[in-house]
């Protein structure tokens, strides 16, 4: 299940990550499949919190059985561009007090209306109805997430986007996950973070050797409460490597049960999303204690490159996989 609730026994109300997942099924008449929920009594989708260890496909398909009995053969990942979750604006207070920022992703299905006459919502109060809502007659929806996420499905129908609702300032930057490992112990945790793929001119990639490790990793890190993907990506270029880019672009999304990792604190459940950057403008300068060297590298070369982790050697393997398309 997901570790929120044991989470709040050692943090309380005060806001935390919650890593999720959006299950977005229509039929074929393009209606929407939503949730009375029992905690608020809005409509939302199905979805969820991640359990430690799982994807968010593995994750998707088990909440849709979980609140509607219901399985979705062609269910899938939306696009990094329509499917990333995370942001200010996805700030949530529960009816009893708790605070989340949401983090994650979406996933798409289609079944046929007819499915919804064999659905088993759960027993437990948090499903109290399903029903195929139109997209431009919805109900009163709960949360930002799910606003957002009907915008996904407006737009792509050629329908106006619907105001969010609205959200307070995020927090100042502070060490939240270290706070956070501080008070959880040594349980597995979430990790959301952004890297980025930088090149030169020359289209050689650029890679930074980590301090503690001596190996090579990409410019990148974890992000604050309230903060989106894209936007720490931009900062940490930034305050790594002295860089800025024009664009950032997601290339690709790195999480699932590979990608955990230990440090002396405790294990991390990486939910990383990997950025290109186009127009790098700036001088290269290195932060002091973090990151002890930097250098460019072509496709060619970085195959001896000492890489920190199987995140970053993925993450290069995507590049790599981009660089040898170019003409």
């Amino acid at each position: 299940m997901s570790s929120l609730p044991s989470l709040r026994a050692v943090w309380g109300r005060a806001p935390l990550f919650s890593v999720g997942v959006s299950v977005l099924i229509q039929d074929e008449g393009s209606r929407v499949l939503l949730q009375h929920r029992g905690d608020d009594g809005l409509w939302g989708t199905p979805g969820g919190g991640l359990d430690p260890g799982e994807g968010f496909l593995e994750a998707a398909r088990r909440e849709l059985w979980e609140e509607t009995g219901l399985e979705c053969p062609n269910l899938a990942l939306m696009g990094l561009e329509e499917g990333l979750v995370g942001g200010p604006q996805f700030y949530h207070r529960y009816p009893n007090g708790d605070e989340v920022y949401m983090v994650g992703m979406r996933t798409h299905g289609i079944l046929p209306a007819a499915a919804l006459a064999h659905a088993a919502p759960d027993d437990g109060g948090e499903t109290l109805d399903l029903r195929w809502f139109t997209l431009d007659d919805l109900p009163p929806l709960s949360s930002n997430a799910n606003v957002a996420s009907m915008n996904v499905l407006r737009v792509r129908a050629g329908l106006p986007a619907l105001s969010l609702l609205r959200f307070p300032e995020p927090p100042p930057h502070d060490d939240h996950l270290a706070r956070l490992r501080a008070a959880a112990g040594p349980r597995p945790l979430f990790a959301p973070g952004a890297s980025v793929l930088a090149e030169d001119d020359q289209g050689r990639l650029l890679l930074l050797r980590h301090a503690r490790t001596g190996q090579w990793v990409l410019p990148g890190g974890k992000l604050h409460p309230g903060e989106s993907f894209g936007a720490c990506a931009q900062r940490e270029l930034h305050e790594e490597t002295g860089l800025r880019a024009e664009r950032l672009t997601p290339a690709a999304l790195l999480q699932g049960p590979e990608f955990r990792y230990e440090d002396a604190s405790g294990p991390w459940d990486s939910v990383g999303v990997l950025y290109r950057a186009q127009g790098v403008t700036g001088k290269l300068t290195l932060p002091e204690g973090e990151i002890t060297g930097a250098r460019w590298w072509a496709a060619g070369e970085v195959d001896g490159a000492d890489l920190l982790g199987l995140y970053t050697r993925r993450a290069v393997e995507t590049w790599r996989g981009r660089a040898s398309l170019r003409p």
